[in-house]
Order: structure tokens, then sequence, then C-alpha cells
């Protein structure tokens, strides 16, 4: 995630270039023809045309917006729910006798969330469980299909074995366990939006509309702007271009690229809180790289 107070123009035009450049030659080509072959240019509605794409592009960008805003709403659920089952962990288990389940599970939601991270950026697995859990009581959880699921689980069985065992009656079993039930709800909802891309109508139709009106727009402008059409058109065309590349931007907020959410800085931040909060050492808080948070 972009932290930096100014705006990175650059970063858009790196992702627009090719395709700007492209129109720039087209913009050259047509004021040539224009100049060189004697044509009167069609009156186009370019003004209809701007006015309708524009409003189109923009409600696809809201609708690529308020998935990223979502999938920040659900990693603040994390966050909290995070901070809570570690709480409960540290306030219901009894000293000396449950202290190393009480670790257990606080170390298991650290490497449960980092875990999650890679599965939705769609990264390797393995090495972040195991930085907080051992081998042996990683392998179950590491043999599923979804890794953070089976590690939720491992949580939710050792909190049953604690009532089982007496170290806390079922009121605060219930507790933990509708915090447990949080914790899934923001997973589900977070591979809802990994996994269900918005509808093709989305995504192809702003794509060929605009690249449509940025072929059509020096050939309505070059009677008006004459030799100066190469420059106007371009950079007229820019600004499409950008809110079509806002939109794909956005539309995935967990991928790994400067625009999607700091995964990686919230999980790190998760790892602070739950590790003080059982009075470990906890490493600093990540700081933003050139200005990006990740």
């Amino acid at each position: 995630m972009i932290v930096d107070a100014v705006p990175r123009t650059r970063v858009i035009i790196a992702e627009v270039w090719r395709p700007l450049l492209a129109l720039f030659i087209w913009d050259v080509v047509v004021t040539v023809a224009y100049y060189v072959l004697p044509f009167k240019a069609p009156s186009l509605p370019l003004t209809l045309f701007g006015t309708a794409l524009a409003l189109f592009l923009g409600f696809r960008t809201n609708s690529a917006y308020q998935r990223w805003w979502e999938g920040r709403q659900l990693w603040g659920l994390m966050i909290n729910a995070s901070r809570n089952i570690a709480r409960s962990a540290r306030n219901f288990l009894p000293e000396p006798d449950a202290h190393d389940l009480k670790r257990s599970i606080v170390l298991r939601q650290i490497a449960y969330v980092n875990a999650l991270r890679c599965q939705l950026r769609k990264q390797p697995v393995d090495g972040e469980v195991l930085r907080f859990l051992s081998r042996g009581e990683a392998e179950p959880a590491l043999e599923r299909t979804n890794t953070a699921n089976g590690l939720l689980d491992g949580a939710g069985r050792r909190i049953a074995d604690a009532q089982r065992k007496g170290w806390i009656d079922t009121i605060q079993q219930t507790q933990m366990e509708s915090v447990l039930v949080d914790i899934a709800n923001s997973q589900g909802g977070m591979e809802r939006l990994k996994n269900t891309p918005l509808p093709n109508q989305y995504r192809f139709i702003p794509a060929f509309f605009t690249r449509l009106f940025c072929v059509l727009l020096p050939i309505g402008l070059v009677e008006t702007l004459g030799f100066a059409t190469p420059v106007g058109s371009s950079i007229a065309g820019l600004m499409f271009l950008a809110a079509l590349q806002i939109g794909d931007d956005l539309v995935d907020p967990f991928s790994d690229t400067v625009h999607d959410l700091p995964l990686s800085a919230m999980c790190r931040t998760i790892e602070i809180d739950l590790l003080q909060a059982i009075g470990d050492p906890a490493p600093e808080p990540m700081k933003p790289v050139d200005g990006v948070l990740w």
C-alpha cells in the first residue's frame, strides 16, 4: 500500500505507458494524414461519448474500491479477533498448569494469520508456519488443502481439551469459540473476495470502450487542435487509461503489489500484540520501504 503523501504519478504512467505510447503514435498518424491527405474530419459527439465512458469507469472504480475497502475491514476484524483470543487464553487458562497450552494457542494464532496471508497472496505457506510452530505441531495443518483453516481447527481442539481438563468452564469455552467463529467468518470473507473476480462485463466492456474512445479521439480533435492533436489527445487518453488502470489495481486487495493491502505489516502488528500479551519479546513494527507498506 502506497503511504506517501505525494501522489506517485510515475507509478500510473509506468503502468499505462505502453497503451499511451501506442495512442500517441496513432495520434501522430491521424494528424499527418489530416495534413497530407486532405479529408474532412467527421463530427463525432466526443463529449457525449466521454461523459458516458467516464460514468462507466467511475462506477467500475467504485466497485473495485468497495472490494479493497471490504478487504481492509475484514483484516481489521482479524486483528481485533487475534487480540481477543490471546487475551482470553492469557486470562482464562490457569498458571502454571496451562502455561504451555496458553503459549501454543497464541503462537498458533500468529502462525495462522501468516499462513492466511500467504494463501491469499498465493505464496508458500510452510516457512511462515514453521517460524512459530514445531514441525510436529504444524504437520496436521500443513497436510490440509487449507492450511490456515487447519491451524484454526487445531486451536479449537486445544480449547476443547482445556475444558475437558477443567482448566476453563463451558462459558469460557463458548466465549473463546465465538472469537474463533469471528476469525473463521473473516477468513471466509477474504476467500470470497479473492476467488470471486468482478463479472466479465465489468472487465471487458470498460476496457474495450476506453480503447475505442482513445482511437476516435484524435479523429474528432484534429480539426480543432491541428498540430497539437498528438499532445492534447494523449493527455485526454491518459486520464481515461489511468481510470481504467485504477480499477484493475484495486480489484484484488490481496495481491502482492504496491496498490494492495499491507498484509505483511498487519500480520506483524498481530505478532507484536500477541507476543507482548504473553510476555515474550516482539519484533519492531514494519516500516514503509520507498513509500510503500507491504
